[in-house]
Order: structure tokens, then C-alpha cells, then sequence
């Protein structure tokens, strides 16, 4: 789930006239530049694995403790970028058992290393941290740690950062582009409580002074934001899923008060699993299980560890955020954040002006849940109700390497750009097929928009790049304007890109026909007094009387 609903946002393209009139100036700093982007101290280590080894102090709201970075060396260098937002502080990093030079520009620390770094070698480096770290006060759309009670007084506390990043709460190289290949979470917390973390509990550990620390150990790659501590009063049931790729472990930790109502709720989680494996291919991520964690917050797509909050409601606390009635037959963030499993933590951005590969895609999976459930018309009408939030004020892609996503029109006006295509491919096994190709031939990969624009242009047998400068570079909806002149139908796509070329299926007095419009009138034969679009292109219409 996104941090912010509607962001600024620009992206050059020059295909696009008059771009600026789309967009508000943004003016980005050097800060924006080393938060964003692939920095020479960044670039020339590839990160491999973390030991993130922290405690938390319920008693005054500290975090502390310390990371050890594995990474490989692909190019000589001998300065390496590390993030820590503040108000939490580095205190000491060493190698081989040397303390290195730190020095710290805002939220950056650049170590110096003493030790030579020789492509191909596999190094650790180790970061000694503490603080009180940013408290979240709307999570999970801004970022931070959230320290609440439950019902009986007891500690609950969470994480949740995507849009501000992990480095919010610890150290880590903070760029989605370097997905660590594998992570141990320990955590130190009081001992009448538990942990849950990502991937499967190695061990816990009681340390006999009112503590306890929890090992869980993730081992697939995982991207920062989506590595998660969740501390409570925790109770425990599972099942066993019999998916794609074999027994599925589904564990679910809800506090305690909440038991018989998770025991009910939660059935909509195998319900998930077997639609969206159906539609994406199989759950990602066998090897490290999948769970369900209440939160004191919402929800987030924390890969096989995902967060629950939605108060044991069906829609989106209650509401059917698309007005169709088919919102209120699933609990929405069950549905939405377990899609993220496969767009968002399986397929991941390269940056965050890319986060629509992860919203649109998910947002779509709800109507797909639904089609797989209840029929076909059914995610037809739910996706459609979705349009009731698209804004079209900035472009869905936001700007490069300056750690800025595009607007929350990624979410609804994206999932309708993919049913759109969904109408224009008019082949539903092969729809299917690609969608289920993009999680295999990505599989655990990070990507890029023009990864995943040409994947689709090649799978789909046509060129889309018109397609997706309308719907991800633009603003406009693209209209259909017409006109029946003398046993003629003229028409052609306004309010569009130059290159345009969508085809779009319409009824000529109740009689189905595909057009194949252009930017440039076309003209047919045609003694037809009525044209109706067919409702899931998302597309206007306008028909001209002269």
C-alpha cells in the first residue's frame, strides 16, 4: 500500500507535448539525489545479506542494536553509502574487526574503508545503531514505528515504511534497485509478548533478565521496506494449503481478544491463494511460508509476512470502495496486500517512480479475485466502480532517481488500464498466460517500466508503447469522438497522444463491432443511428452533431 494518495510528479518524455501543463515543478536537492538515485558509493556493492539484530525498549520507545552487511564487491571502491534517517544515529561501524571512519551527511553515512575491495570478494562490514526512531502517525501512509496498546494494556508495536523507507528505523543500503538476497531478523522484545517477523522462526531464545529474542530468517530476496518486526500479545492457528508448488504452511498471529473473530475472517486467505495462484502463478514464496499478522495499523504487503489491520470487515473497513456491492464480498486487505506477494515483493520497482508495476497490477487482482469467485461480470462491474477514484491530475509515473512515486491514480485508473488491455488483447488464456509469464520470467527480480512495457508488447504480439504513454505519461482520457454523416461513420481518438491507436470494441445499433481508430478520422460505411462503447474500455465518448 502506497504512502501518499496523490504526490507531484513529472516524467521528460517527448512524445508528450507541453508536458508541464500536466504537471507541478518539483525542485529536487542533492538529498533527493542521494536518497533516489544509484550513487557512486552505492553502486559498486552488491548487498547479499543482512543480520539485522535489534531491541526494542517498550519502556521508552528505543530501538538499538546492530546490522551486519555481506556484500559483494563488483567494482573497486572504497566508499560506502549507508542510511539512517534521523533522529536514529549510526554509532560505530567496523570490518574484520577494525572501526572504520563514518562521516554523515544528513541521513547518509559514508564509511570509509581501510580494507581493499577487490571485485568478486564477499565482505561484511557491521553497523552499530540507536534511537528513537520517527513515530508513525498515520501509518502505514507515512512511516515510522507505531507503539500502541491492545485492549488488556499490552505493548503492540509495528513497523511500517514503505514510502519513507526501512532506513527510517535501521541501517541498510535503502534503494529498491539492490534486493538483499537473504535476511536474519533478531529481535529483543519483552518476553510475555512474541515477534513476528518475515520468513520462518528459527528460534527463541529466553535471555532471562524479562526478555526473550525471536530469530526469523528469510530466504528469499526481499525488498527493505517489506522486512517487518510486529510485537504483541500474539495467538496462533494455521492451515495447510495445497497450492501449486505443494503444502503450503499459512500461519496467522492475531492478538489475543481477536482469536475466534481471525479463526472466521481470515478463510477469504486461502480463497486469495487459490484465485490469485490461478490468475499469477504459484505463491512466491514457499520456502519462507505464508502469514497473516495483525497490526495496529491498516495493512501492508510485508513479503510472507503480511500486516492485517482491516478491524475483521469485509471491503475496505467496511466499504465497498467501488460501489458495485462486490467490494463487500471479500476483506479487501487480505485481498490487496497478498497481491503485492506477486507485484511488490516477487516482481519489485527499481524505483520508486515505478511503484504502479506494484499498485495498478494489485489493485487489478481484486477484480480478479472476484471473477474467479463469482464470475466473470462480477470483476467486470467491480473494476468499473473503481473509477469513482481516479483523479487524473498528474501521470501515474512520477520522477527518476529522486525517490518520488507517481500519483494514486497507480491504483484505480491503473487496474482499469489493465482490464482495458485485457478488452484489446480479446484473448483471455493468453491474458492469463502473460500475466502468469510476468511472475516466471521475473521471478524474484527487480524492474523497470520499460521492462515490463516491452514483456507485454512482446507477450501480447503488439505494440503498446502508444497504450502506455496515454495511460501512465498522460492525464487525458482518451475519447472517442464520432459522428454519422450521410450513411457514414466518421471517427477517430481525441484527446490523446499523437500515436494513439487503441482499438476499441463499440455496438452499432445493438450489433457488436471493433473499431480501430487513430488521432486522424477514419471513415466506414454505416447507416447505424447509435454508438455504445463497450463500459470496459475506460475510455469517453463524444459524439459530434455536425
Amino acid at each position: 500500500m502506497t504512502k501518499r494518495l496523490l504526490t507531484l510528479a513529472f516524467f521528460l518524455f517527448p512524445m508528450l507535448l507541453s508536458a508541464q501543463i500536466f504537471r507541478q515543478q518539483a525542485e529536487f536537492t542533492r538529498y533527493d539525489t542521494l536518497r533516489g538515485s544509484i550513487t557512486p558509493e552505492r553502486g559498486w556493492w552488491d548487498v547479499t545479506y543482512y543480520h539485522l539484530d535489534v531491541k526494542v525498549d517498550t519502556t521508552d520507545s528505543t530501538i538499538s542494536g546492530t546490522n551486519t552487511i555481506q556484500y559483494k564487491v563488483t567494482e573497486p571502491y572504497s566508499v560506502m553509502q549507508i542510511d539512517l534517517q534521523k533522529p536514529m544515529q549510526i554509532t560505530k561501524v567496523w570490518q574484520d574487526g577494525e572501526s572504520l571512519r563514518v562521516k554523515q551527511d544528513s541521513n547518509y553515512y559514508f564509511v570509509e574503508l581501510s580494507k581493499p575491495q577487490n571485485p568478486g570478494d564477499l565482505n561484511t562490514v557491521t553497523v552499530e545503531f540507536g534511537g528513537k526512531p520517527t513515530v508513525a502517525i498515520r501509518p502505514p501512509w507515512d512511516g515510522g514505528i507505531t507503539w500502541a496498546r491492545d485492549s488488556n494494556g499490552l505493548p503492540f508495536i509495528a513497523n511500517s515504511n514503505q514510502g519513507d523507507g526501512a532506513s527510517i528505523w535501521w541501517p541498510n543500503k535503502d534503494h529498491p534497485k539492490d534486493e538483499v538476497d537473504s535476511v536474519l531478523i533478531s529481535t529483543t522484545f519483552p518476553a510475555n509478548l512474541m515477534n513476528v517477523s518475515n520468513g520462518r522462526l528459527r528460534s527463541v531464545t529466553d535471555n532471562g533478565d524479562g526478555t526473550k529474542t525471536t530469530h526469523w530468517f528469510v530466504s528469499n530476496p526481499i525488498n527493505n521496506y517489506g522486512i517487518n518486526i510486529n510485537i504483541g500479545d500474539y495467538v496462533h492457528f494455521e492451515e495447510t494449503y495445497d497450492g501449486e508448488a505443494g503444502p503450503l504452511d499459512m500461519d496467522y498471529w492475531v492478538l489475543r481478544e481477536n482469536h475466534e473473530k481471525a479463526i472466521s475472517q481470515f478463510a477469504d486467505a486461502p480463497r486469495m491463494m487459490e484465485a490469485l495462484e490461478y490468475w499469477f502463478g504459484p505463491y512466491p514464496f514457499y520456502e519462507d511460508s505464508y502469514k497473516l499478522v495483525e497490526a495496529p495499523y491498516l495493512g501492508m504487503e510485508h513479503q510472507s509476512s503480511i500486516t492485517y489491520g482491516n478491524k475483521y470487515e469485509n471491503g475496505y473497513l467496511g466499504r465497498d470502495l467501488s460501489g458495485s456491492g462486490w467490494g463487500l464480498k471479500f476483506d479487501f486487505i487480505i485481498i490487496h496486500e497478498s497481491g503485492h506477494e506477486w507485484f511488490a515483493n516477487n516482481i519489485t520497482y527499481q524505483d520508486v517512480a515505478d511503484m504502479w508495476i506494484h499498485e495498478s497490477f494489485t489493485n487489478y487482482s481484486e477484480s480478479l479475485y472476484l471473477e474467479y469467485h463469482f464470475g466473470k461480470e462480477a470483476g467486470n462491474e467491480y473494476v468499473r466502480g473503481t473509477r469513482l477514484g481516479i483523479q487524473n491530475q498528474t501521470p501515474i509515473i512520477g520522477s527518476y532517481d529522486v525517490w518520488m512515486e507517481g500519483s494514486g491514480d497507480m491504483y484505480s485508473k491503473g487496474g482499469n488500464m489493465l482490464h482495458t488491455l485485457r478488452q484489446v488483447v480479446n484473448n483471455d488464456s493468453l491474458w492469463r498466460a502473460t500475466l502468469r509469464g510476468l511472475n516466471k520470467d521475473f521471478y524474484h527480480q527487480t524492474v523497470t517500466t520499460e521492462m515490463v512495457e516491452g514483456y507485454l508488447s512482446e507477450k501480447l504480439g503488439m505494440d503498446l508503447q502508444p497504450f502506455f504513454d496515454q495511460y501512465l505519461r498522460d492525464i487525458r482520457i482518451p475519447t472517442l469522438e464520432y459522428a454519422f454523416k450521410e450513411g457514414r461513420l466518421l471517427y477517430r481518438w481525441a484527446n490523446a497522444v499523437p500515436t494513439f491507436d487503441m482499438p476499441v470494441d463499440v455496438m452499432l445499433d445493438g450489433k457488436k463491432v471493433r473499431l480501430e481508430p487513430v488521432t486522424t478520422w477514419k471513415v466506414m460505411n454505416s447507416f447505424a443511428k447509435e454508438l455504445m462503447i463497450d463500459p470496459d474500455f475506460y475510455v469517453g465518448r463524444n459524439r459530434l452533431l455536425k
